[in-house]
């Protein structure tokens, strides 16, 4: 028999979590179903561990860095106080009780498996079936990619989930992709000494942004020491003990082979076809209030919006006030900020150049590099990357900006509030930065606007 019900959450990560709570709290009877944790991949395999790792693998590249500026100093790097963090502070041991309980004191009903839509409004959990009379929320996020390379299946390569789990660190390590997930963890790794090689398809690393990201970020590579081959295809795999990628350049071998290329949302078997919906969909289309169909909305990574917690959450928020029939402003994407964790940290909003000459945006681009401010010079080393500005000349406002930088990720806020907000050039033009900072270079990248 069918248990009527409000609202059925299927997936429980960040955003999940966060409409199951906010309709319960609102009165609601809400189902959240949940086929691995509570809290989904954010806090026990992407986010929260990895930025870990970055934070243990900068405090020993930064103990390096002191013999320039500061002490004599020996670093002897220890993995077991990594990997002991990730285990009992941030994922104990890759189990939710604590995020479960959080969940069902607000009044939620958590069911464990897999979510099926059997019907408009109907969930099929095992041999649950539950009746929303108000709505669905789908929120089954991404898995990892796996290229059908040759040889590839059936050896024990690693994923993302695979790499905050490890206990101690591999004496060689091949990375396929070069990615975010791919260059922060071979910068992590080879600064706990690793030797490092990533093969990449194409001309550079973190191909989706601004090109002086992936050419300087190559350069601080080759200088760490990681071996970085680009416009290189994996054309098989073998494993005997160990690894080797045969590519077109010839065979890289590693102890460890990291498969890091790409992600594909969690959507074949859900039902989407009983709500027509296509059942072959790469992402779920959705409204401005996240309305993917009738009485069903979708929210997080399978919209296709940026596979970002933060994304997810900001869609949470509208889907429950859609529900909830109050009153709020759509969903709005031209300042989504996303920051790649490595040393120099990365940080974009917006469109890039590329993305705004697309758009056939009239652009105009300004640049500044940041050892050449004052803060930049006073860093010493790992004080080096840049600032680049995208402006619409018609507009006279910003579209887009990136920062490669020291805490990159923090310049970025002022950047993102520019795009979002739509503010004037000429209004940034006339702020007082603060001086000696990273994120008064900011200034100069707008002179260097100007002078374009």
């Amino acid at each position: 028999m069918a248990e009527d019900v409000d609202v059925v959450v299927i997936g429980l990560g960040p955003g999940g979590e966060n409409a199951a709570g906010l309709l319960a709290d609102a009165g609601l009877r809400v189902v959240g179903v949940e086929s691995r944790l509570v809290g989904g991949e954010c806090p026990y395999w992407a986010c929260v561990p990895t930025k870990m790792m970055v934070r243990a693998g900068d405090l020993v590249r930064d103990a390096h860095r002191a013999r320039d500026l500061a002490a004599e100093t020996t670093v002897r790097p220890d993995w077991s106080r990594v990997a002991g963090r990730i285990r009992d502070d941030a994922t104990n041991d890759w189990t939710d009780g604590p995020a479960a309980d959080r969940l069902t004191k607000r009044g939620v009903t958590l069911v464990r498996g897999a979510g099926v839509i059997t019907g408009p409004g109907e969930v099929t959990v095992g041999d649950r079936v539950f009746r929303a009379g108000r709505g669905i929320v789908l929120n089954t996020g991404t898995s990892p990619s796996v290229p059908p390379i040759d040889g590839l299946d059936g050896t024990p390569y690693w994923t993302n989930r695979d790499v905050v789990a490890v206990p101690t660190v591999p004496a060689s390590l091949l990375v396929l992709g070069g990615g975010v997930v791919g260059v922060e963890t071979a910068q992590v790794f080879a600064r706990f000494g690793t030797r490092v090689t990533i093969v990449e398809g194409g001309p550079r690393l973190l191909s989706r942004e601004e090109p002086e990201v992936g050419d300087l970020l190559g350069q601080v590579f080759e200088r760490e020491g990681i071996d970085v081959r680009t416009n290189t295809r994996a054309t098989g795999v073998s494993h005997d003990g160990g690894f080797t990628l045969h590519t077109g350049d010839g065979d890289l071998t590693a102890e460890r082979l990291l498969v890091a290329t790409g992600r594909h949302s969690n959507l074949p078997g859900l039902g989407l076809g009983r709500i027509g919906l296509r059942e072959d969909a790469r992402f779920v289309d959705v409204d401005g209030a996240m309305r993917a169909a009738d009485g069903v909305w979708a929210i997080g990574d399978i919209t296709g919006k940026g596979a970002f917690t933060h994304v997810s959450m900001y869609q949470s928020e509208i889907a429950v006030r859609a529900i909830l029939d109050r009153p709020g402003p759509p969903a709005a994407y031209r300042a989504v900020p996303r920051v790649t964790f490595t040393d120099p940290e990365i940080g974009v909003v917006g469109l890039t150049e590329k993305e705004a000459e697309d758009q056939n945006l009239p652009v105009r681009t300004g640049f500044t590099r940041i050892q050449d401010s004052t803060r930049g010079w006073i860093q010493g080393p790992g004080g080096e990357g840049f600032i680049k500005l995208v402006a619409d000349t018609e507009w006279g406002i910003l579209v887009g900006a990136t920062v490669m930088s020291p805490m990159g990720g923090e310049i970025l806020g002022a950047l993102a509030v520019a795009v979002h907000a739509e503010v004037p050039i000429d209004t940034l033009r006339t702020m007082i930065y603060a001086y000696p900072t990273f994120h008064r270079a900011i200034e100069s990248a707008l002179t260097d606007l100007e002078a374009t």
